[in-house]
């Protein structure tokens, strides 16, 4: 019954100074928040606009540096700020998917920078990109023809 009270004890006290460990990082340094972790397209027809933006913010008290946005294929592609968010300063992540992949979509852009609380933060672009109609002529307006 000892053993287990003194490992009970010795887990809590492990378990708060991991804890405070944390909190004391996150105060100091550079901390990204995006204003959401998933783009959804919903269901978007081949050769629409793929473009999604991602606004990032600093919510720290150094500047943020994204060292690298980078999509998990060469049919997503990330543009990004390449100079530092001051802290309480937000920046814009576009990510363009190629639309004209018909199908799921499901792809990943990852943000690698210096910040405290997450240093390498993924983000997720879903939806279904449906085929163009085929064998559909377009409507003339021109009228009748003799």
């Amino acid at each position: 019954m000892k053993t287990k009270m003194t490992l009970f004890f010795v887990a809590l006290f492990f378990g708060f100074g991991i804890q405070s460990v944390t909190a004391q990082e996150v105060k100091s340094g550079a901390k990204i928040t995006v204003d959401k972790e998933i783009h959804d397209y919903g269901s978007i027809k081949a050769g629409s606009n793929g473009v999604c933006e991602f606004v990032v913010k600093n919510e720290g008290t150094k500047p943020l540096i994204l060292a690298t946005v980078k999509g998990s294929c060469q049919c997503t592609v990330p543009s990004w700020p390449t100079e530092p968010i001051a802290p309480g300063e937000t920046a814009v992540i576009s990510v363009k998917y190629n639309t004209e992949n018909v199908g799921p979509i499901s792809k990943t852009v990852t943000i690698t920078s210096n910040a405290a609380n997450e240093p390498i933060k993924v983000l997720r672009i879903s939806g279904n990109v449906l085929p163009k109609a085929e064998g559909v002529s377009p409507v003339s307006n021109s009228g009748p023809t003799n």
